[in-house]
């Protein structure tokens, strides 16, 4: 898409997957964010559904859900509800020091028996309900209440305490959010505060939750997502329908009225980010398709952005999940901050090079190549990616254009090198001492020549009609990399024009499937455990996204 001003684009994303680390990106609307409803008393009940899958599949599965309206939710977004039962259950978001009350009733098949919620982490309270091995349970058509202080900020499991084998495999799991009682001020200060304010240059909303994901210096962020992990064996599903509907109509505590489902040995068959699969985790949070399974898995951010991965594994397993494009930093386990063993206060600075910092015990977390946690743990974690180093422009800059505004903005670094000046331009943030270089030897069109890299054929290197090759996230991205530019504004061209002359506005394999509002990377995140990523052993499914990383004339609105 070429542009001759400022003009906004909204980001999407796509119903289609590139086998590549690194893709040119031209999709469908879908976004992710960590919606959830607040409280801090939540009314929750427990009940039976079908979960949609990608293969065709309705799976028979158990999950919490709403028990009537909620008190409200976070963020805003449109279409937003809480069902009576969802996978993951509902996201619970709370605030540190909060006492927080969680009302249970079981809704739950009576074969199926008592169930509970278990909330790791912090010091409950449970009222009501009848005695269970771990804490009190709802019987058949009962309710138990549960009271605790939201004590530590960060992000936590909630999943059943009763017979967790089979009911936790159903989908009886969900998380907790604790957002700090204060937010660190250097939060909002240096490149944090400029991320805010080229959001607002481009007309963008911020959908975090808060600005930090603890009461420490070195949590800030500039967007964020929650992932909860998980896994389904269909036969253990299939097997508790075939019980329960045997035993309908059968009277609570009875003999013969109760479950006994083999949950080993365990085969499963489907591997979930936020209950669904790939590439349904990419359409839209609260689709209509997926009436019980309202949370995507579709992160995006900008140059320059720290995003606050929010993770938990929900399931039996580990899942050893790799972030292409970067490490992530790891903040927090169960909500609680790996820090410096010293007593000393030391000065450290949060997030990117050049930030106020403050005075304190440092952070220790690992930077993890493949994140993972154990069932039942959660981590936050810090992931950006800024293109600095690449010794390429990857918005394509060329000194020489003089018709094209974009492709000869300039470059004014910062002490750290970065162009943060420019907040309300595209190239905010773009590392400025690799600007204007090539990256390819002889490329098409309105590139300069000369770079490291020869490029394959785009006309070759496709993905079907879905173009996989070019290097750049700015304008005109398919256009620089391969076909010759068109002057001035391609979808109103005088055909007689000799300046447009074998320009075109279509994409490399000239069919124009790709919507025109949507140039940047997509990096593949996903289980480095080859069967997880596949749904009943097909490829592509399972535990597999895409980062897209967009340049800032394209908006990332949450809210679609």
């Amino acid at each position: 898409m070429r542009e001759t001003t400022m003009k906004t684009a909204i980001s999407k994303s796509v119903r289609f997957l590139a086998p590549m680390a690194l893709v040119m990106w031209l999709a469908a609307t879908a976004f992710a964010a960590a919606p959830g409803i607040t409280g801090p008393t939540f009314n929750l009940t427990a009940q039976q559904a079908f979960l949609n899958q990608p293969d065709g599949e309705a799976v028979y599965s158990w999950g919490y859900g709403c028990n009537g309206a909620p008190t409200g939710f976070a963020p805003t977004l449109p279409n937003q509800t809480c069902p009576t039962m969802q996978v993951p259950g509902p996201t619970l978001i709370v605030t540190e020091g909060q006492s927080v009350t969680v009302n249970l009733i079981n809704q739950l098949p009576t074969a199926a028996g008592n169930t509970s919620i278990l909330f790791p982490g912090f010091t409950v309270t449970a009222t009501g309900g009848v005695t269970g091995l771990l804490t009190n349970e709802a019987a058949p058509g009962g309710t138990v209440t549960y009271t605790f202080t939201a004590s530590s900020p960060g992000t936590h499991a909630y999943y059943s305490g009763t017979q967790g084998d089979l009911q936790i495999e159903m989908g009886l799991y969900g998380a907790i959010i604790v957002l700090p009682s204060t937010i660190p001020a250097n939060c909002n200060s240096g490149y944090h505060t400029l991320n805010t304010t080229a959001r607002t240059a481009h007309g963008e909303a911020d959908f975090r939750l808060a600005h930090a994901a603890n009461d420490h210096p070195g949590s800030c962020y500039d967007r964020e997502y929650l992932f909860q992990w998980a896994e389904m064996d269909t036969r253990i599903h299939r097997q508790a329908l075939a019980q329960v509907t045997a035993l309908t109509g059968c009277t609570a505590g009875a003999v013969g009225c109760s479950l006994n489902v083999q949950t080993e040995p365990y085969h499963p068959a489907y591997f979930l980010i936020n209950g669904r699969s790939m590439p349904d985790l990419m359409d839209p949070n609260f689709a209509g398709e997926y009436p019980h399974q309202p949370y995507n898995a579709n992160p995006h951010m900008h140059l320059g952005e720290l995003t606050l991965v929010r993770t938990i594994g929900q399931g039996r397993w580990q899942h050893p999940f790799h972030e292409h494009a970067n490490h992530v930093r790891i903040l927090a386990r169960d909500g609680n901050l790996e820090l410096s063993g010293s007593a000393t206060s030391v000065t450290f600075t949060s997030g990117l090079a050049g930030d106020a910092g403050a005075t304190g015990r440092g952070l220790a977390g690992l930077l993890m190549f493949n994140t993972d946690t154990t069932p039942g743990e959660s981590f936050d974690g810090i992931f950006y990616f800024t293109g600095r180093g690449l010794n390429w422009d990857p918005y394509g800059h060329h000194p020489g254009d003089t018709a094209d505004p974009l492709a000869s903005l300039t470059c004014t670094p910062d002490v750290n090198g970065y162009n943060s000046g420019a907040t309300g331009a595209i190239n905010f943030m773009e590392w400025c001492q690799d600007h204007n270089k090539p990256v390819q030897v002889n490329p098409f069109g309105d590139v300069p020549a000369g770079g490291p890299a020869t490029l394959p054929d785009p006309n070759v290197f496709t993905n079907g009609p879905w173009y996989g090759g070019t290097p750049y996230l700015g304008p005109d991205a398919t256009l620089r990399a391969a076909m010759p530019a068109c002057v001035g504004n391609p979808y109103g061209i005088a055909p007689g024009n000799p300046a447009n002359a074998g320009c075109t506005t279509l994409n490399p394999a000239n069919l124009q499937l790709n919507p025109a509002d949507e140039r940047g990377w997509a990096f593949m995140w996903h289980s480095h455990n080859e069967r997880e990523i596949t749904t009943n052993n097909v490829f592509p499914g399972g535990m597999l996204m895409m980062m897209l990383v967009d340049s800032r004339e394209f908006v990332i609105d949450e809210s679609m």
